[in-house]
């Protein structure tokens, strides 16, 4: 009980810090269970441990402790409806939210034009509700860290900002996806959506619906860019996953199936782009991204690790 109320204090202040002060102070948040050095195996459940409830914030995604209604880091409601209101809500949000039927019915829906906002220098965004159902089948102790919450969040945000514009999702074509990938990385993950569980890596994992969703990020990723670079949009955001930048040529790893970023590169080169430069702030190293464009000296990957810190990050890096 303690260590659980430790934590909770511990998120409770990064949450009051800036981003300044977080770096300053980053040795003071190690995170408590990277020293497993007292771990052993339990052979048998113990019946008198008491498990203490816990839930994710819709919100902002952090874990709570307790029956608390209201998230501990952004005060968010429990059960939240945040998702249900502003002009990314899905019309097909029901008291129950998407379901596996939804994602077949949503084939047809469009959102506005490119070019019916582009004279207002809105921001183009690229989302679609059916890559909710990218998620992991098997549940595990600890949530898998790329999981539905994280767009669902951002999600949140963009709808109550009301600055964005969201743009009709397609699925990307195989021609499209060769520019980037081989013929057995797309056929592999195409392979995904005939069976209910799969890994291609231990953590990078797939079920029935995770080849769509990928179609669908990769889509949105190139149709954005192509926007942006032809004059069509001012900029775009591009809300998808799975995530992309650890998907070479051939492997899938790292949660990624398709490389999107690598697809945005390549279609802003067909629209006209003479050099691209992706900028990448995620703490781990895009290798797919530097293995796609290893010989294409007009695109420049750059990683950055020192990406921002956030309260619900790790500190420390290696």
């Amino acid at each position: 009980m303690m260590g659980g109320l430790m934590k909770q204090k511990k998120a409770k202040r990064k949450s009051d810090m800036t981003l300044e002060e977080m770096y300053n102070s980053q040795h003071d948040f190690e995170d408590d269970e990277d020293d497993d050095s007292d771990w052993e195996p339990s052979a048998l459940p113990d019946h008198n441990v008491v498990e203490i409830p816990k839930w994710f914030c819709l919100n902002c995604t952090m874990v709570n402790i307790g029956d608390d209604l209201h998230c501990d880091v952004c005060g968010e409601h429990r059960e939240s409806g945040i998702l249900k209101r502003g002009h990314l809500a899905s019309p097909f949000y029901g008291a129950e939210g998407l379901t596996e039927d939804d994602a077949h019915s949503a084939d047809g829906l469009q959102g506005p034009s490119l070019q019916s906002f582009a004279s207002d220098n809105a921001t183009a965004i690229g989302f679609d509700e059916r890559m909710l159902l990218h998620e992991e089948v098997v549940m595990k102790s600890h949530p898998h860290p790329e999981r539905p919450d994280r767009i669902r969040a951002i999600a949140a945000s963009l709808a109550a900002a009301g600055r964005c514009y969201p743009i009709s999702a397609r699925e990307i074509t195989r021609e499209e996806l060769l520019m980037v990938h081989s013929v057995e990385n797309i056929e592999a993950v195409e392979l995904t959506s005939h069976v209910l569980s799969s890994y291609f890596t231990p953590d990078t994992y797939a079920n029935q619906y995770s080849a769509r969703a990928a179609r669908l990020a990769a889509g949105l990723c190139f149709d954005l860019a192509s926007a942006i670079c032809s004059g069509s949009a001012k900029n775009g955001f591009a809300l998808v996953r799975p995530p992309g930048h650890h998907a070479g040529v051939r492997q899938a790893m790292g949660f990624c199936l398709h490389n999107n970023a690598a697809v945005a590169a390549s279609a802003a080169q067909i629209a006209g782009a003479k050099k691209v430069l992706i900028v990448d702030w995620d703490v781990h190293h895009g290798n797919g991204t530097q293995e796609i464009f290893e010989k294409n000296k007009s695109v420049r990957p750059h990683c950055d690790l020192l990406t921002l810190l956030m309260p619900f990050c790790n500190s420390k890096f290696n």
